[in-house]
């Protein structure tokens, strides 16, 4: 479950920016606009992400407008939680006891990934799905 968390986190912080981040310390914005405001806050576009892991394994991050978010790892298993940005960190919180996950992402190359690293240490690589 700790992958599929970690899944999401680095889709999330794919599409992560600086710019994104300064909007997030201006709260009176957002509040126009609830169901967008937590991904628009961290700067993670709300879509679809591949998630790769150390191991070579590829789960599937959603990030949606509204502030959730579904991780559907490699055997089709899927965690559904909340996404909210906490000191400069895209987190994700599973539905459930299990505990929550903030990653650390780097700026977005030209193709759209970034890496993202987990506050465990976990590194992905998250790459923007193409439709």
């Amino acid at each position: 479950m700790k992958k599929l968390v970690l899944l999401a986190a680095l889709a999330a912080l794919s599409a992560c920016s600086q710019k994104t981040e300064e909007k997030k310390e201006t709260p009176a914005a957002p509040t126009e606009t609830a169901a967008p405001a937590p991904a628009t806050d961290s700067g993670t576009a709300p879509g679809t992400y591949d998630v790769k892991m150390a191991d070579g394994t590829v789960a599937t991050t959603t990030i949606n407008a509204d502030g959730t978010y579904v991780d559907t790892d490699a055997k089709g298993k899927q965690v559904k939680g909340l996404y909210a940005t906490h000191d400069g960190k895209d987190c994700f919180d599973p539905e459930g006891d299990a505990p929550g996950m903030c990653w650390a992402v780097t700026k977005p190359g030209a193709d759209g990934s970034f890496t993202a690293t987990a506050d465990d240490g976990t590194v992905v690589t998250v790459t923007p799905k193409k439709s």
